[in-house]
Parts: C-alpha cells; sequence; structure tokens
C-alpha cells in the first residue's frame, strides 16, 4: 500500500498537472492531490475554488483526493505518512529547480520518501498556471491548455462568462 502526494498550487489547474495526476495515480494506491496554500501570494482562485475544480475533474479516479496545506512540503509529508512525492518536469530548467527541491527535503523527511520525477506530455510541456493565467487575462484563447471547468472559471474572472 503506496501513499503519495502531487503538490501545487494549481492556480490553475492545467491539463499538463491533470496528465501527471492520472499517470502518477497508476504507480500508488493513494494519490493526494496537495494545494498549497501560500498567504503571502495573491491568487485568481481561491484554495476552496482551486479544490473544487481539481475534485471535479479527478471524479473519475477513485484513487485520488484533494487536500490543501501550508508551510513547508517536508513537514506534509511527515505528518501524513507519504511513501512517495510527485513532481513534474517540463524542461531542464524544471529539472534543475526540481532536484535542488528534492534534495533539500529528502533531508527533512523522518522516513523514507522518495521523489518521483515524471516528464510532462509533450503537449503540455509549453503550458504553465503562469502563462494560462496572463493569455486568458488578456483575452488568448486557452482551449485546451486547460480542463473545461477550469476555462469556464477563468472566463468568469477575467470576462464575466463570456
Amino acid at each position: 500500500m503506496s501513499k503519495a502526494l502531487f503538490a501545487g498550487s494549481f492556480d490553475p489547474l492545467t491539463n499538463g498537472h491533470l496528465d501527471l495526476i492520472r499517470r502518477a495515480s497508476k504507480f500508488t494506491s493513494e494519490m493526494v492531490v496537495g494545494v498549497i496554500s501560500n498567504p503571502s501570494k495573491k491568487p485568481l482562485f481561491s484554495e476552496e475554488e482551486r479544490i473544487a475544480m481539481i475534485e471535479e475533474v479527478c471524479s473519475d479516479l477513485d484513487n485520488v483526493t484533494v487536500s490543501s496545506f501550508s508551510g513547508l512540503l517536508a513537514d506534509y509529508v511527515n505528518d501524513n505518512g507519504f511513501d512517495m512525492v510527485v513532481r513534474g518536469l517540463r524542461s531542464s530548467t524544471d529539472f534543475e529547480y526540481e532536484l535542488q527541491m528534492a534534495q533539500i527535503n529528502a533531508r527533512l523527511y523522518r522516513d523514507d520518501v522518495e521523489t518521483v520525477f515524471l516528464m510532462t506530455d509533450p503537449k503540455y510541456s509549453f503550458v504553465s498556471s503562469s502563462l494560462a493565467k496572463e493569455v486568458s487575462s488578456l483575452g488568448g484563447d486557452i482551449e485546451g491548455l486547460v480542463p473545461d471547468c477550469v476555462l469556464e472559471a477563468m472566463n468568469e474572472k477575467f470576462r464575466g462568462g463570456k
């Protein structure tokens, strides 16, 4: 029985995130999508909105649940008995950052916790939450880059539902 965590701000959840959740959920008996709450950031979507959207798009995945946390990732991992932390990689730039994070977290984990890197599907390799927000806020079309419910919520935020 294994328990994995895929953590991020998911502001908003992209189809790249969703692809990683779906793929990673096949490797573990329990997959938790952890929405990081950072009070110093001003997210587009509230924590509750992000959780609801992730729950909606993952409703067909029986072993996936969604929760939120703040503070150190390692503390959340230690306090909740995870054996695996899943991280997605889009490029070599992501790898450099994620490798440093995995190494410092490895020092902070109390138990045997593995960080597993999954390569992003090439069709989503250029997609980021920041880019999706920027393009959408300027009236650009991001259909296919984010799940439909996220697209609708972004249209509501930026264009009053148009």
